[in-house]
């Protein structure tokens, strides 16, 4: 993996960095590094999760490893403004369960002169781009694809592979509804 390297502190700018993978792949985790390593820098860090997100836990963000931070938990993205004014770096955990809006709000807090760290899943489980983070991906500057290991075969993995029926779109859930899977190992459930 290419080592991360742009300011720690904005210099008259802020910046977006998004996290993208599949599940199992530490986007979580990265994101945690990253904020654990702005507060060592003594920069004021403000960390949001979507409510729905409550698999682990209903106040941090937690990754799949059990690594964690406290959050503050938001229903609609327009939250953000009102707990972070004097933030100076972000983190949007989750950020495929939250509307379009938080394009725009990304790329206002940015404006700002706030780094903002946003991390998701770039492909629902049919493997197609999981709206917002395709324009959010547009528009960072620093992007940092994480892959996990197939479970079947131990090649790359950059598919969420989902083991139940439902054809929703969301369904929160970790290992007992996902594994993560290649290319040539991902199908979708009901042409199984």
């Amino acid at each position: 993996m290419m080592e991360f390297t742009p300011h720690s502190v904005p210099k008259k700018t802020g910046w977006i960095e998004v996290i993208a993978g599949c599940m199992f792949s530490g986007k979580t985790e990265e994101l945690i590094r990253r904020l654990r390593r702005a507060k060592i820098a003594k920069q004021n860090v403000k960390i949001f999760k979507p409510k729905i997100d409550n698999r682990y836990s209903g106040t941090n963000i937690v990754s799949h490893s059990e690594q964690a931070l406290p959050s503050i938990l938001i229903e609609d993205i327009n939250e953000i403004f009102e707990h972070s004014k004097e933030a100076q770096v972000i983190g949007i955990d989750e950020a495929q369960f939250f509307s379009n809006d938080i394009i725009n709000i990304c790329n206002q807090l940015a404006s700002d002169g706030k780094r903002v760290i946003v991390a998701g899943l770039d492909q629902d489980y049919r493997g197609n781009p999981f709206e917002p983070m395709p324009n959010l991906l547009a528009i960072a500057e620093y992007i940092t694809k994480t892959l996990a290991i197939c479970v079947e075969c131990g090649n790359p993995a950059d598919k969420t592979q989902r083991k139940t029926a439902s054809s929703e779109r969301v369904v929160v859930g970790a290992s007992d509804i996902y594994e993560a899977r290649c290319r040539k190992c991902h199908y979708l459930p009901e042409e199984k």
